[in-house]
């Protein structure tokens, strides 16, 4: 075997290699042997580092000389609920400043919760000379400034993607920096955006680039202006509209159908910020070719939904607030048989309106009805372990299932017992779950079910759930393909942690917050374990000035072939493998 393999000549194997996109796949044919190491070296275009601190950008560089896309993520996930602290970290100017001098022919730049400044973002327009797409997904610390940097110099900008980041809005007019000669973007998602945009800017600009397929507005964009849009770019395949709402007027309704009705290829709608119903059915003639349906903003009530949905027979992916209901989804169930994912997020956050009739119902209707489902997010007040068992049963084939009761700790709202059975048929129904997020009255017999049953699962997210360490050591030692764990106000501390400290290796990251582990406990995993990064972020004071058995605020590992990070916040302290904290300045 070992004389036919090195029988092909390099091209061979190097063209072979190019056809395999799955970055496990590649990793797995550079251990193969030291010429596959060497060609999957050379001819690897994309890389992908899911923590930017367990890889310095040196050791991605001599890896991966040839690298023509790079995507990077910063900030833990629960960023996004706000539990990691201003000014923690994710900054990927050092990555911006390597990667300038290393690889010159770098393409396409995927950021997601990190801080790049409009210095990057100048030096990123300066330094590739062939540059095609910059996605920013929740990312911040740049401005309009630093895109006008990036319109006005990189000619061959294909994709340029804001979604969810934070930008300093300082002017509208940056759009005005693409050159009259610039032909080539293919999509745009300028959604996150506050203030106006140059509406004449943005008509010209998508007038001459006639391959546009996606276009992402901001709720800034009128609902007046949207047809002259839509004219100039009836080839879209994605459209997210602006703000969707304005007084009720004939000759606007008229021109917004005709102009939905010019865009033949259109598969994907968000947007309805603030949308007026009324205004709904002008999209009509488009419902029938779409796949995709946002309404994750659109405060529409259930009977303007169902009339919307009920015009769309091919969606695969629905998100929609909780004012769809029971009544809607049963709608949904009956209309959408090739539906994969279904988001349903909720209207009021903090449980206080009493009057959307949403509860377990629905997704056990959508469960029944959707034989292709796989994904669910799901927001509601009150659910059963029957329920559960029975979408379990309906639906082997989740991938994903996050289930988020509003009121932390509800039970069973029929027999007031925990949801743990519920769960577990979840767990070993679905043989092939890799995201779960739990929510509800939960005891360690829940990790029991997930321990036994999740063999696939990747990512585990835990609140207000589990009687003590031995839920989480459960979950530690028997689920083999976890990569990522969060974990929120449960009541897991030292020995679990400690006693599985060798699995945390193999995990991309775990995330604890308002648990029960000490910073002593801490610091001996620091000690034990050298290949991890033990921060603690604590916002009180140096956690060495209490005694180590006080509990830490905010624990997060991650596996690093790079060491300590440089770029440590003064309410970060990294746990050393000399047994003490040190925080660099």
């Amino acid at each position: 075997m070992k004389r036919m393999v090195c029988s092909f000549p390099e091209e061979v194997l190097e063209h072979v290699f190019s056809f395999i996109q799955v970055d496990t796949d590649r990793n797995a044919i550079s251990l193969v042997c030291k010429s596959w190491y060497e060609i999957e070296r050379w001819c690897r275009r994309k890389v992908f580092v899911g923590n930017c601190y367990a890889v310095s950008p040196m050791i991605v560089i001599k890896r991966f000389p040839e690298v023509r896309s790079i995507a990077l993520k910063g900030k833990p996930h629960f960023a996004d609920f706000n539990l990691v602290p201003e000014g923690w970290g994710g900054y990927v100017c050092t990555w911006i400043a390597a990667m300038s001098r290393a690889f010159p022919w770098l393409e396409e730049i995927r950021l997601k919760r990190m801080v790049i400044s409009d210095e990057s973002l100048e030096l990123i327009a300066k330094s590739f000379k062939n540059f095609k797409v910059l996605v920013l997904t929740s990312c911040e610390g740049f401005t309009t400034d630093g895109l006008a940097a990036i319109a006005a110099n990189c000619r061959n900008l294909r994709e340029l993607d804001l979604q969810e980041s934070e930008v300093e809005d300082l002017s509208g007019h940056w759009l005005s920096h693409f050159p009259d000669s610039y032909t080539s973007l293919v999509s745009l998602n300028i959604s996150c955006l506050s203030n106006e945009v140059s509406l004449s800017a943005l008509e010209r600009l998508l007038g001459r680039c006639p391959n546009m397929k996606t276009l992402r507005l901001n709720r800034a964009v009128p609902l007046d202006r949207l047809p002259n849009l839509l004219r100039q770019c009836p080839q879209l395949v994605e459209l997210g509209t602006g703000v969707y709402s304005a007084e009720m007027r004939p000759d606007v309704f008229s021109n917004l159908a005709a102009a939905f009705s010019g865009c033949k290829q259109l598969k994907s709608l968000s947007g309805f910020w603030d949308v007026l119903p009324s205004y709904l059915p002008a999209v009509y003639p488009v419902c029938s070719g779409l796949t995709s349906l946002n309404l994750s903003y659109a405060t529409v009530q259930s009977s303007d939904l169902v009339k919307l949905i009920s015009q769309c027979p091919s969606l695969q992916r629905l998100w929609v607030l909780d004012f769809i209901e029971d009544a809607g989804l049963d709608v949904l169930a009956a209309s959408c048989k090739d539906l994969r994912e279904l988001r349903v997020f909720p209207s009021d956050p903090f449980g206080f309106e009493p009057n959307v009739a949403l509860t377990e119902r629905g997704l056990v209707s959508v469960s029944e009805g959707c034989p292709k489902l796989q994904s669910v997010l799901y927001f509601c007040r009150q659910m059963s372990n029957a329920a559960l068992h029975t979408i379990a049963r309906n639906r082997p084939n989740f991938t994903c299932f996050r289930l988020c009761i509003i009121e932390p700790q509800a039970p069973d709202y029929l027999t007031l017992q925990p949801l743990d059975s519920g769960f577990g048929a979840i767990v070993e129904h679905c043989k092939g779950l890799q995201r779960l997020s739990l929510s509800g009255l939960l005891t360690d017999r829940v990790f029991e079910y997930i321990g036994t049953y999740g063999k696939k699962l990747e990512m585990l997210s835990l609140a207000f759930a589990g009687d003590s360490d031995l839920g989480l050591h459960h979950v530690l030692s028997g689920c083999d393909n976890l990569k990522k764990l969060e974990i929120r106000d449960c009541p897991f501390g030292d020995k679990a942690l400690l006693a599985n400290a060798a699995k945390l290796e193999t995990m991309r990251s775990l995330w604890m917050s308002s648990c029960s582990v000490s910073y002593g406990a801490c610091k001996l995993l620091g000690l034990k374990m050298p290949k991890l990064n033990v921060e603690v972020i604590d916002e009180r004071g140096p956690p060495d000035s209490r005694p180590d058995s006080c509990p830490v605020e905010k624990l997060y590992i991650y596996r690093t072939i790079a060491g300590p990070r440089m770029d440590m916040p003064g309410f970060v302290y990294r746990m050393e493998d000399d047994d003490s904290a040190l925080r660099l300045e």
